[in-house]
This record gives C-alpha cells, structure tokens and sequence, in this order.
C-alpha cells in the first residue's frame, strides 16, 4: 500500500490537510483519502494506476473506558486466556498488546454486524482501517448466521496504516465481521474503525423518487421529569466524546418537573460547552409523548437538523452509538428509523432484547422472529455458539442466535433515531402521555414506507422492563388505554383475542389483590371507548386522575419496609417456589384447584391487621398471593412494600365491570376503529401539538 502523506504539527499523518485516522482528533467532517487499499485476499489496486477512495468511520473501535469492570469490558474486547500479560490502554481509541499476547475484537461493540448492512444500507464491502506501531498478525473473521465461524484473511503487518476492504455479499442472513490481532513484537493498535469505502449517495423515497444524501448531523433531544441529576449526567456523556460532540447540532431538553436540571451541579458546564446549541423547554407534565412531541416539534420548526435523536434521560450511554445510528441511517438504501438496543443499567454486560413487534393475535408488545432477550456477554461472547449436542438440549444455552438478523416492527425511544424526511412525513407522536407511542410511531411510519431497524452495536443502558412495577402500578392505565387506541388504529383481526387476553390478565391481578390495578384499567377502558376527540384534553388531567383512584385501594400504598407492621403470621402449605420445567403447568394444576376453592370464600380479616407472609417480587405469583388473605409484596427497586389484603366482594365486582366493559369494546370495535383512524391526522399535526405547547 502506498499514501502519500505529510505530518501535521501534532504529529498524525494527513492527506490533503486532513489528519488520517486520527480518531482522537479528527472532526465530523474527517475522511480518509487512501490512494491504494489492501483488499481481503490482499491484492492491489489495479494495474491501471492508482485510485482515490474515501473512507468514512461508520463505526469505531472503542476501548472500554478505565476502571470498567470486567463483564462491562468483554463488550469491548477479549483477552486471550493464553496471554501471560494485560493488554493496557490510557485513552479509548488505542490499545498496547505486549509481544506474543492476542485480542479478540469479537465483541459487542467492536464486532461489524454486516447482516444489518448488507441489508438496509447501500454498501456493497466495508473497509477495516487501523494503524499499528510494532508488528502483529491481524486475523480477520466472519459469521454466518449460525454462528459458524470462517476465516476471512491473515495479514502480518508492521507499523503504519492499514485498510482491508471486505465483500458484504455472504450476510443475507444474518453474521457479523471482526478480526483478532497477535502482536509479533509490542504491538500499539490505534485509530481503527469500520469504514464505508464511499460517501453516502441519494435515497429512495417510498414513491420512488430521489433524495440526496444527509449531512453527517444530529439535533439530540432529551426528555426530562424530576430526574435533575440524571439529566445532567446525559448531558456530560454527549459531551464527553469530541467526535460525537461534533455532529451535534442541537441538545433539545423539555423539562417537565419542579425538579430542574438548571439547579443541579454540573449543569452550567454543561450547558457552557454546548452554548447555542442547547435549548431547554419548561412545560409541564405532558409525559413522554409530550416531551418527545416537543424534541421533534422544535427540530422541525426551529432548526434544520437532518436527523433527530431521541434518548431518555435516565440512561448511560455509549457515545459512539449515537455517531454509529447516525451513519446508518446516512447510508440506508432508503429513510429508516434506526433504533437502538437496551443494555440492562443494572447488569451492564446484558442485552435486554435484540428486537420487538407486535404481536398480531391479541396485540401486545412481544419478541420479534429470532429475538434474543436478557444476553450476557459476559458469560456467553459472540463466539460461545455451542456445539451439536447443545444445540439439541433446551437446557444448553449459547450465543448462536445473535448471529441471525433480526427484523422488527419498532423500537422503544430510549434510544430512537428519525431522519428528518421520516418525521415530515409521519407526522407527531400520539397524545398518549406514556407506553405505546414509540409502538405506534413505528406502525405508522412502516404503513407510510419507513421501516425500523434495531441497530446491534448501538446502544445505552436503561433500566431492564423487567426490573419496573409498571405493569400494576400507575403505568397500568397507560399501558391498557394506549393498547386500545393503537389496536382501534392498526389491528384488523378480531377484537376478541384482544379482550380475551385482557381479562385473562384481569383474573391474574384479582387472584394477586391487585385491586387498584384493576381499578385503573376500568378507568382505561371508559376512556377508550369515549373516543378520541377528548385525548388531548387529559393529556395532563388522566395521571393526577389516575392518581387519585390509587390512594383508596392499599396494594398501592408504599409503605418504608415490612417492619413497620406486625411480624408474618404464617401460611402452613401455599407454595413459595415456582415449578419449572415441561410439566411445571400440569404440575401447577392442583394449586389452581386450590386457589379457586380460596378465592370463593369470604376472607379472615383478622389477617388484616397482621400479613400471613412477606414476599419479595420474584415470590409474588398468583399460586402463593391466591391462596392467603394478605401479604406484603416488596417493589420491583426494593424500595418499599405494599400490603395487599383480599377482599372478596370487591374482586368480584371489579371483575363484573371489566367483563361489562370488554363486551361494551367488542361491541363497538369497528365503529371505534372508524373514529380513531379518523381522527388520526389532527392528533398527529404539529398544528395540534402547537396549541398544547402555547398553552403551556
């Protein structure tokens, strides 16, 4: 390979007074001009003469950051069990391997998801760059869509700039590339990225017709309600990576609380480096979908942002996945949603879920084909895809399935990226206050030609679904009104596996006393069937509404810890643990027996004064809370307990109404389905959502 190139003052090597590679100091702007590359099977460019090719980072290969621990660093890299000494690094861009160690860049973060690629973009090969100092053998690796690993390339290279360009031809499927390094002599690897081998070239829009190419630039928005701290956090990991920093546009926070960032630590350097470029909206509580409405409202009224970014403020986040997304949707073949994975906030080395759709029977959220839920990278890297026996026991658990492409029908705005021409079109979000309105965007934007993508590699730490009470505490209204509202707008199978599927929740919640659970969903249901002209209307009135309904029922009150009551009575005979295993249902049928046979009766409410038993959450299922007159159940963050007590009488009639209201549904379905299809285009104009901000 020949470059022609000079010295700059601060040492790296430029092309055109452009620094090469140079990751720690290139900008935004940066490309990599090389005259001739190294391909794969390590020819050289043709005979012809030389050739000028840009190299754009699409993706780059990041170091854990210091005093990371271990399971957080397999996202990064694997160090081989062979290798007699650490691998050290100071700064995230540049690694020093001592003379005979290895690495393994088959990682989370570092490992190319070529399937996603070759899919949704329009490359046709990717270019791996990096520059060495020493000597090292450079070994350069693919998948297929099973995991099976296959040997791209070897090439012993010594200290300078390389570039191996790789064909994207063999992931229809699904396969990721990377490459493993020996170092012959010490070995410093630096500045290495996962390159396009050319700029991004127009798109196809639904209709056919041509838009030329985004700018590589990003307006970040950031929602934020009573998490001060939280939100200046997110605001310092924007800043914290300068090239990152340099493709952001804007920093849009709407502020919904009384907590404000404004008066926390940290927030004037903050907003310091940013400058003009951040705005902050004080509103209130229009929850997510108005927080999230007012981020695209603002990008699209008031700048000129060719992509906006959505992010929740209680999340951390890998900087380089909000360059990576916008790369992505840069080089798309046509306009994407790229949204991005959930890692788990408390068990960092764990990826929640690696794509979502809707299920289409009762229309509940679900995994989508292939999906892998709740990874540990930590125990199970990239390469950990078994053998033959593994894969026939359901018992054995392995990595194959991250190999196979994922194809889903939306992504959860944690981390959400629309290109600008996506947003024009779709339209704001829904007037839903919280939960379904990420689903919904999606489902609209696929009905208008713009799928989504849930992009591996990009990504932030949220706290896990699984770890949250949301589905029997306030959010439980959200979650069964904005069901409803979005089933009345997409949903043309029959209705009553919908209500079938909510009442067989219904019955759950009455045998866990979860009364003002069900409560709640009475309430979400009348206002389903009231039609949609009132949604904006109690956008901000239904959560104090909802709110006040809670405090009448005790499974909603949080009491500090179980020791301000009296000490467990006991429950001789209810089971505690959980059955497993194929027969675990069969097993489980003489407790439902029992538990039919309890909840008849009238309840001892002597056990009100005094709970039977105290549970942690994982031990509050419907086998053991239907079998006793009270219990404690501690929160989902452990912060508290509820003391749930049965009431009989109660349990009956909540159930009564929920079945009055779900043959009330069925019966007006397709009316309601006429009514809210209708009503779509004003719920959804930025018109609509300018009276509600003005009125702020």
């Amino acid at each position: 390979m020949r470059v022609t190139a000079a010295m700059n003052p601060c040492g790296s090597e430029v092309i055109g007074h452009k620094p090469l590679g140079c990751l720690t100091e290139y900008c935004h702007k940066t490309v990599w001009r090389i005259e001739v590359i190294v391909t794969a099977n390590n020819s050289s460019a043709s005979a012809a003469g030389s050739e000028t090719r840009v190299f754009e980072p699409v993706q780059r290969i990041l170091l854990p950051k210091r005093g990371e621990p271990f399971d957080v660093r397999m996202l990064y890299l694997i160090e081989s069990e062979q290798n007699r000494e650490r691998l050290s690094w100071t700064n995230r861009t540049a690694v020093t391997i001592p003379a005979g160690e290895e690495a393994s860049f088959e990682t989370y973060f570092n490992a190319f998801p070529a399937s996603y690629w070759r899919r949704w973009s329009q490359l046709k090969s990717i270019v791996l760059s990096l520059e060495l100092e020493g000597q090292a053998n450079v070994s350069i690796y693919r998948s297929k869509q099973d995991g099976q690993r296959i040997s791209v390339a070897n090439h012993l290279v010594g200290s300078g700039h390389h570039d191996f360009e790789l064909p994207l031809k063999n992931f229809e499927d699904g396969g990721w590339l990377w490459f493993d390094i020996t170092a012959e002599k010490e070995t410093v690897l630096s500045n290495a990225a996962w390159c396009a081998p050319h700029e991004p070239g127009p798109q196809i829009m639904p209709d056919g017709t041509e838009i030329p190419a985004s700018e590589k630039r990003v307006a970040v928005g950031i929602p934020t309600f009573n998490r001060p701290t939280d939100a200046v956090a997110a605001l310092q990991a924007l800043a914290e990576d300068p090239v990152v920093d340099g493709i952001i546009d804007y920093v849009l926070m709407p502020d919904q609380g009384n907590q404000h960032p404004a008066d926390e630590p940290g927030y004037e350097q903050a907003v310091e480096h940013f400058g003009p470029r951040f705005r902050e909206f004080r509103q209130g509580n229009l929850g997510g979908s108005g927080g999230y409405s007012r981020i695209m409202y603002e990008a699209l009224e008031n700048t000129d942002s060719p992509f906006i970014l959505y992010m929740d403020d209680d999340i951390a986040i890998e900087p380089d996945s909000i360059l990576r997304a916008v790369q992505a949707a840069r080089y798309a073949a046509k306009p994407i949603i790229v949204g991005g994975q959930m890692l788990n906030l408390q068990e960092r080395s764990q990826l929640r879920t690696t794509g979502e759709q809707v299920n289409k029977h009762d229309f509940m959220w679900g995994g989508a084909p292939h999906a892998v839920y709740d990874h540990d990278f930590a125990k199970y890297p990239l390469r950990a895809i078994g053998d033959a026996q593994s894969h026939l026991d359901p018992r054995k658990y392995d990595s194959r399935a991250l190999h196979r492409r994922v194809d889903v029908e939306y992504n959860g705005w944690w981390m959400c990226l629309f290109p600008r021409v996506v947003a024009e079109t779709n339209g704001q979000p829904l007037p839903l206050f919280i939960k379904w309105d990420d689903t919904e965007y999606s489902l609209r934007a696929a009905a208008n030609g713009f799928p989504t993508v849930t992009w591996p590699g990009a990504a932030i730490w949220h706290m896990a679904w699984a770890d949250k009470d949301d589905a029997i505490d306030w959010q439980a209204y959200f979650h069964l009104r904005n069901r409803l509202i979005v089933a009345a707008m997409y949903h043309d199978g029959d209705v009553k596996g919908i209500t079938k599927s909510i009442f067989k929740s219904t019955l759950k919640h009455t045998m866990c006393m979860e009364y003002s659970t069900m409560a709640i969903q009475l309430e979400a249901m009348k206002d389903f069937l009231a039609g949609p002209d009132h949604l904006f209307d109690i956008l901000e009135s239904s959560l104090p509404r909802i709110a006040e309904i809670r405090k009448n029922y005790s499974d909603a009150v949080i009491i500090e810890s179980a020791d301000q009551l009296p000490a467990p009575t006991g429950a001789p005979g209810v089971p505690t643990r959980n059955i497993g295993g194929r027969l675990g249902k069969v097993k489980k049928l003489p407790w439902l027996l029992k538990s039919a046979k309890h909840l008849v009766t009238k309840e001892d409410r002597a056990h009100h004064e005094a709970p039977q038993l105290n549970l942690t959450p994982d031990e509050a299922r419907w086998f053991t809370l239907s079998r006793v007159d009270s219990a404690t159940v501690s929160t989902a963050g452990g912060t508290g307990v509820a003391f749930r007590k049965r009431d009989r009488d109660l349990a009956t009639d909540l159930v009564k109404q929920t079945r009055g209201l779900l043959k009330e549904i069925e019966e007006n379905f397709d009316d309601l389905k006429a009514q809210y299809r209708a009503a779509m285009p004003e719920l959804t104009s930025r018109e609509s959502w300018r009276k509600v901000f003005d009125a702020q």
